[in-house]
């Protein structure tokens, strides 16, 4: 009776505390669009340095974020080789297996755009990040290849979900050839960085207010760099982006499987 109790009473509470956690995420994202970015933009500088400005930002406001939501008890978090990020001109590749992934990594990059989908270019949460911080649109894919490898080459970070979206629990990743053909043609850095959620939540197509039995650990794992020298002598291009497409699979899809063993 007392141990059903407390369970309900923690439920609530975890449910009560996420709805808090991202009413701030989107009254946070409101104010930073109409308020702290229209200031940054009046310190001088070229466009590049306006929009590193900005990304730091972004990035104290998500530290922030994740720590509100680790201890009001929503979740709980371990990084493992964090210190492989926040080099110039890296590539991050990651998995998505939850709503908040982005959020997470850039906590922990101080600095580095993003891919978006045009439609987040309405959100009003997103919108201000989304302008000063050159995140980049994903409407016409060679526009977005040429300009994510020059932001690299300037010796910006960059972060891609090769999936393109959220991953489908328990069925196989799907990638799209976007990261491999960014990592080729800015001959940069390519690092994977796997995510693990656990219970699962926040998933596609799941609603946020459907939370699990407990609070969920977020689990960062970075792995080593991806040597790239191979597939720049692979010809025709195509070959090399569809090769390394493959590789990038097949990393990640182990990396779950042993993530699956361990945890059964």
């Amino acid at each position: 009776m007392a141990k059903t109790l407390s369970h309900n009473i923690n439920y609530l509470w975890r449910l009560a505390a996420t709805a808090i956690s991202f009413a701030c995420f989107g009254l946070g994202g409101v104010l930073l669009w109409l308020v702290v970015f229209p200031l940054l933009a009046l310190l001088p500088g070229d466009r590049r340095r306006k929009a590193c400005r900005a990304q730091t930002m972004v990035h104290l406001s998500f530290y922030a974020f994740i720590g509100l939501m680790h201890r009001l008890g929503v979740m709980s978090y371990q990084i493992c080789g964090g210190e492989k990020l926040n080099r110039p001109g890296q590539l991050v590749v990651a998995n998505h297996p939850t709503l908040v992934d982005v959020v997470f990594l850039l906590s922990r990059i101080k600095q580095a755009s993003c891919i978006v989908k045009a439609s987040l270019w309405r959100n009003p949460a997103m919108r201000g990040s989304i302008l000063h911080a050159g995140y980049i649109s994903n409407a016409d894919s060679q526009t977005m290849i040429a300009d994510c490898a020059a932001w690299l080459n300037g010796g910006g970070g960059l972060i891609v979900f090769p999936e393109g979206t959220r991953s489908v629990p328990d069925q196989a990743y799907r990638f799209q050839r976007g990261a491999a053909a960014i990592a080729l043609a800015a001959d940069c850095v390519l690092t994977p960085v796997t995510l693990t959620c656990t219970p699962s939540t926040l998933t596609k197509n799941l609603a946020w207010y459907r939370i699990p039995p407990r609070r969920f650990h977020l689990r960062m794992d970075v792995g080593d760099d991806i040597d790239l020298s191979e597939y720049r002598l692979l010809q025709p291009h195509s070959i090399a982006v569809r090769r390394l497409t493959q590789t990038l699979l097949d990393y990640f899809t182990e990396q779950r499987q042993a993530y699956e063993q361990h945890r059964n």
